[in-house]
């Protein structure tokens, strides 16, 4: 099998097919639909997808916010890193992972070395209706949703805006966004 994969984009059927030779690394927010997308995507460009904080939550045979409110945020990013440096060393694959991640200096610069970051970014009436829907977010148990994903977007949006490329994930059928990436891909390698 071949390391790259090639598909070509309905919308752009006349153009070069899409190449992709390594990791695509879906950043952002919580609830900016990194995981949904993700998996879509993989299956459109015939990719592996793996979700980082459940390879996370393997690893430690512990649930996310189990590692949160056990070790802390600090130990819970060093282990987040090195989950994702393995990721990132094998063959490519789509991986989403958490919304914190993008914003660790280490975790950021191995990303951008080994692979294609791409920023998913939802208004933030669109992250607190997502987010809503799970009671698995250790950061927003802490008070009101909507001021804390506001303060977090305020304060990530300078880290996230570092990565390859940005696509926007609306309210709208997750598939508009996979089309959009895969645009934003197929733009960057015009």
């Amino acid at each position: 099998m071949a390391r790259n994969k090639r598909i070509t984009s309905a919308a752009n059927s006349s153009q070069r097919p899409l190449q992709v030779g390594r990791t695509i690394v879906l950043v952002g927010l919580m609830g900016a639909g990194k995981t949904t997308v993700g998996r879509r995507l993989a299956k459109k460009l015939g990719l592996p997808f793996v979700d980082s904080d459940h390879e996370i939550e393997k690893a430690a045979g512990m649930s996310v916010a189990e590692i949160f409110e056990c070790f802390g945020e600090e130990d819970f990013r060093s282990g987040e890193r090195r989950v994702i440096e393995r990721l990132l060393d094998g063959k490519p694959q789509v991986v989403a992972t958490g919304g914190g991640a993008f914003i660790n200096e280490a975790t950021r610069t191995l990303i951008k070395k080994k692979g294609l970051s791409i920023w998913l970014d939802a208004d933030i009436d669109v992250l607190v209706e997502r987010t809503g829907r799970r009671d698995t977010r250790p950061l927003l148990k802490t008070g009101n949703p909507k001021e804390i994903l506001t303060r977090l977007a305020e304060e990530r949006a300078p880290f996230y805006a570092q990565a390859d490329l940005k696509v926007a994930s609306s309210a709208g059928p997750h598939e508009d966004v996979v089309a959009d990436v895969v645009s934003a891909i197929e733009d960057m390698q015009a």
